[in-house]
């Protein structure tokens, strides 16, 4: 974790310890602590351990401060996760460790509202490899295997999600394509679904968006006895790959499917966690972005504002997000003062946040306006 490493460093240099010294101290090489405090190599738990012993500070203070969704995931990365403890007893893979994996997941889904990509991945991809090691290597039920599969195919979701975030595209697109097979083991279509659209979301952003587009009707047409929010999950995403590859006819056709079958959804239907973060703002966010794409920006603007507004300011990726795409809707309206003045805003909301898809987000709205 980048933000990790430069808290180690921070710590190294109240101490007044070089990294020559700290070499020596720890008995890693310098070039070694000099990856790991500018965030190109992961931090380990022995690494924070040798930090704390070294310079003589409680490990807890090594981490950031208290309530910070950062320093949760720096201390999670640190500690031994479900699958490491349940290893050390050696005991069979009961129902106990499966929920345990389960509601880690519902965390580190949670956490990803707060942390960008570049820092969350390391994270989601330790707990990844532990869940398929067990699935591998564990003795289970088949009741338990397919919520174990089910376990792997969301963490797979969440890996590839944080690596795109991170500008890691080879990996997420290994990491969806191996929770799909995790998640058609499990017998879970709606899982399935979404792994192929999240990767035909990631297609459309940085690959050929035709192929996007049909990739995210099969996922639309592998899940389409999903439940109704599920469903709208993967319209948008056929929506936003029609609007980047130009088919103007499809995309609005498919925008109006989305409200209609958001309109569907009830509380008498159980929706799977993942879909949490669907609601009317969300749907209307990506309204006006395929709106944007098909030339329309004007009326793309209400939209975005009025999505906007209903965010938390906690929210700091998201908010920025989509601060970028009021910037640019204005830009292309020819509002350049309103583009740079909101475009500004963007980049004050998101300092420090490690993401490199937002990175890119404001290079880009840059070049326009």
């Amino acid at each position: 974790m980048s933000d990790l490493g430069s808290l180690l460093r921070a710590a190294r240099q109240a101490a007044a310890v070089s990294l020559s010294a700290m070499a020596t101290r720890t008995h890693y090489s310098k070039p070694l602590l000099g990856l790991l405090e500018t965030g190109k190599r992961t931090v380990k738990p022995e690494h924070v351990t040798a930090y704390s012993r070294a310079l003589n500070v409680p490990v807890d203070a090594l981490l950031g401060p208290q309530g910070d969704p950062l320093r949760t995931a720096h201390e999670w990365l640190v500690s031994d996760t479900p699958v490491q403890t349940h290893s050390a007893s050696g005991r069979r893979v009961g129902s106990s460790l499966v929920a345990a994996l389960e509601a880690r997941v519902i965390e580190l889904r949670l956490l990803d509202d707060f942390i960008g990509g570049t820092d969350l991945f390391p994270l989601v991809r330790k707990e990844l490899s532990g869940a398929q090691r067990v699935a591998k290597d564990g003795a289970y039920t088949e009741g338990t295997g397919r919520r174990l599969l089910t376990v792997v195919g969301e963490l797979s979701q969440l890996a590839g999600w944080v690596a795109s975030d991170a500008g890691r595209h080879l990996e997420a697109e290994h990491a969806y394509l191996t929770g799909v097979s995790a998640a058609r083991d499990a017998g879970d279509r709606a899982l399935a679904g979404q792994l192929l659209s999240s990767l035909s979301y990631q297609m459309a952003n940085v690959g050929n968006p035709a192929d996007a587009a049909l990739l995210a009707r099969s996922a639309a047409k592998g899940a389409e006895h999903a439940t109704p929010v599920v469903r709208t999950l993967l319209l948008e995403r056929v929506a936003w790959a029609e609007a980047r590859s130009r088919d103007h006819k499809a995309a609005r056709r498919t925008l109006d499917l989305v409200d209609d079958t958001y309109e569907r959804r009830s509380t008498a239907i159980a929706e799977p966690h993942w879909v949490y973060w669907m609601n009317r703002a969300e749907i209307d966010v990506m309204a006006g972005r395929c709106l944007i794409e098909l030339n329309n920006p004007t009326a793309a603007e209400p939209l975005l504002s009025g999505a906007i507004d209903t965010y938390e300011a906690e929210h700091v990726r998201e908010v920025a997000l989509y601060l970028s795409w009021l910037a640019e809707s204005y830009a292309r309206a020819g509002e350049l003062d309103a583009a740079r003045s909101t475009l500004n805003r963007a980049r004050k909301v998101s300092a420090g946040i490690n993401s490199a898809r937002l990175d890119s987000r404001i290079r880009e709205v840059i070049q326009i306006a």
